[in-house]
């Protein structure tokens, strides 16, 4: 973890021994980041080059079979990471609470450039209730195959809450 990331972590609170409660690891800046598109909010989004391949073919693949995923989220600055908490902070809310939803500043798989946040039209985006759709059935069928996988499982090792709708690309 570099100085940077160590002050965001005294700023917002958050204990230097993170990384070992939570087993998360950290993830450097990408340098190879490409757009994909815009997000289910109009906002450009981007990934490291080779999640982006994969998530077009994903993308292409789940279309094909009538399947409609939309990108909630993917690539994040750990500066944006911060903002984030930093909101979450402002209404009131604890940062243990908090980072059982979002991860620390350079600790969260959007910051590696792999993650993406998916939804589905019908669904509210980053919602439980995503893991009764076909999107997500058809992720948990297919998403393997392009290199992606679920990373937070129900009962997963790092205390972060189910997240049928975040997966991230593995090479």
């Amino acid at each position: 973890m570099d100085a940077t990331v160590r002050d965001y972590h005294a700023q917002l609170g958050i204990s230097p021994h993170y990384a070992e409660k939570t087993n998360l690891r950290f993830h450097a800046s990408p340098g190879n980041l490409v757009d994909i598109g815009l997000d289910c909010y109009g906002r450009p989004q981007r990934l490291r080059e080779d999640a982006a391949a994969a998530w077009m073919g994903m993308r292409e693949a789940a279309s094909a079979a009538s399947i409609e995923l939309l990108v909630v989220s993917a690539y994040r600055s750990a500066e944006y990471q911060v903002e984030v908490i930093q909101r979450q902070l402002a209404t009131g809310k604890k940062i243990e609470d908090i980072l059982t939803r979002v991860a620390a500043p350079g600790f969260s798989e959007h910051h590696s450039g792999c993650a993406l946040d998916l939804t589905t039209p019908g669904y509210e985006a980053v919602e439980e209730a995503f893991e009764d759709s076909d999107a997500f059935t058809w992720l948990v069928a297919n998403a393997p195959t392009h290199g992606f996988h679920l990373s937070y499982p129900r009962d997963n090792p790092y205390g972060v809450i189910y997240e049928p709708w975040h997966w991230c690309f593995s090479n």
